[in-house]
């Protein structure tokens, strides 16, 4: 009789300790920890005030909807990072904060110099000084680095929102700046690096 409780007991115990297994593994404080963990292509990104300005100087500033994205903008394999902000005077800090500032829209049209395109902004208040941050990354800590590969600000674009995403040329594939323009007659476009330079191109025409 002490035998049959013995055995029934131990049947008992291993029974819950299986299910008190399964609970924990299902548990919504372990699957709430797993999809907060940091996990490649898929980590925390905190880009504040504070780091806009120490990478770009203080006549930058984040716009309520600025959404960062990382992603290997340039091909070398290390993240960069992609944000809109807000400058009413881009090229002010350039040379003490080491970005350059680029106008591939205006460019696109035959008009390179951002020096005097800086002048051309968009007339609609809702859109004016509204300019999207590049920094290409370097080394382990990619686009956090002390001193990244590279910075940009892009201005004159007109959009209204921008995403970062696959853009397919006619050899390769790349990372490319796709912008939803304000002005819905003239569709979208993309702004993409092609190796040396970025470069703007309305879509649904040739690229590469």
């Amino acid at each position: 009789m002490s035998y049959i409780r013995i055995a029934l007991a131990s049947v008992i115990c291993a029974a819950f300790c299986v299910s008190g297994a399964a609970a924990q593994h299902n548990s919504p404080a372990t699957l709430a920890h797993s999809a907060a963990a940091p996990s490649a292509g898929n980590e925390p990104i905190n880009v504040d005030e504070t780091f806009v300005r120490k990478q770009f100087g203080e006549e930058f500033s984040l716009t309520p909807v600025s959404t960062p994205f990382v992603r290997d903008i340039d091909g070398d394999g290390i993240d960069d990072l992609v944000i809109v902000a807000r400058s009413k005077k881009p090229m002010l800090d350039a040379a003490e904060h080491s970005y350059r500032v680029i106008d591939p829209y205006y460019d696109f049209f035959g008009y390179g110099d951002p020096k005097l395109t800086a002048s051309f902004g968009s007339e609609d208040l809702s859109e004016k000084n509204l300019v999207i941050l590049v920094i290409h990354g370097s080394g382990t800590d990619a686009w956090r680095a002390e001193t990244p590969k590279a910075k940009f600000v892009i201005i004159n674009l007109p959009f209204k929102k921008v995403v970062v995403r696959r853009l397919q040329l006619r050899k390769r594939q790349v990372n490319a700046i796709f912008a939803e323009e304000t002005d819905s007659s003239a569709g979208d476009s993309v702004v993409f690096w092609d190796g040396r330079q970025f470069r703007y191109q309305p879509l649904g025409t040739g690229g590469d």
